[in-house]
């Protein structure tokens, strides 16, 4: 059933106004008629069943229906900051990463980042690019947030009032350190859900510097190793953050 997501102040008296882009898809491309079901999403928090009303001009008409009490969300707050990758990898990342659960998306513009996005009309002309893909994924994965994908910045930028409780780095140059041996993942079930917040780093192709392993340490983060392959960057990612949903979200049943 298709999904889609409307402010708060786009619905009164229990009737929904999809406007905008949204409207010209559920009526030009999708081609719903009078009296179809749809999924909408208010405010970010609740989902409901809705019949369409109307269709007329560039706002369409919903009757709210029932609401769902379908968890979707995971009870951990990922951040995912991305080394960017070269060519269209990134689109790939965010789609994945939104389909896996992730909460907010940075990318990041590394020391050994082959991609540097140097003006501000660049970094916004992605970040709007980005922004689009994740809430695509958004809808088809079912998710009641729409990720947010920030604007690029530099790695020192990104340290700056990390706010997460705890920070983990894929680093390929970790032999010793495993997930399992990282102390706010390795506790038992009923510690394990106090944990809200994490950030995970992942570098670009050509991985992170010393240094920057430095940084995120004295940030009171861990580096660990993924195992003994080495992971493509758009591979990465996505490993650990299924990892760490398995073991401190909503992948591990």
């Amino acid at each position: 059933m298709h999904r889609f997501f409307v402010e708060k102040s786009h619905v009164r008296d229990n009737i929904a106004f999809i406007t905008g882009d949204d409207a010209k898809h559920l009526e030009k491309v999708l081609r719903l008629k009078v009296g179809n079901t749809i999924e909408v999403v208010v405010g970010e928090e609740q989902e409901y069943l809705g019949e369409i009303m109307t269709l007329e001009g560039k706002s369409h008409q919903v009757k709210l229906l029932e609401p769902s009490d379908t968890l979707r969300e995971s009870p951990l707050k990922i951040t995912l900051y991305q080394g960017l990758p070269k060519a269209s990898k990134m689109e790939l990342i965010i789609q994945k990463a939104v389909e896996l659960g992730v909460y907010r998306i940075v990318p990041v513009m590394n020391e050994r980042s082959v991609v540097q996005l140097k003006t501000e009309k660049d970094q916004l002309k992605k970040q709007e690019r980005w922004q689009k893909i994740a809430y695509e994924a958004a809808k088809q994965s079912k998710r009641l947030i729409i990720p947010r994908v920030t604007l690029p910045m530099e790695f020192n930028e990104a340290m700056v009032n990390l706010s997460e409780e705890g920070q983990v780095v894929a680093y390929e140059d970790e032999k010793k350190t495993g997930l399992k041996d990282v102390p706010f993942i390795n506790k038992d079930q009923d510690q394990k859900s106090s944990l809200r917040s994490i950030g995970l780093w992942v570098g670009p192709e050509g991985g992170f510097t010393k240094e920057e392993i430095k940084s995120i340490k004295d940030k009171k983060g861990y580096s660990v190793t993924l195992g003994p392959r080495i992971l493509r960057t758009e591979t990465a990612g996505l490993a650990l953050i299924t990892m760490v949903q398995y073991e401190c979200g909503d992948l591990g049943g």
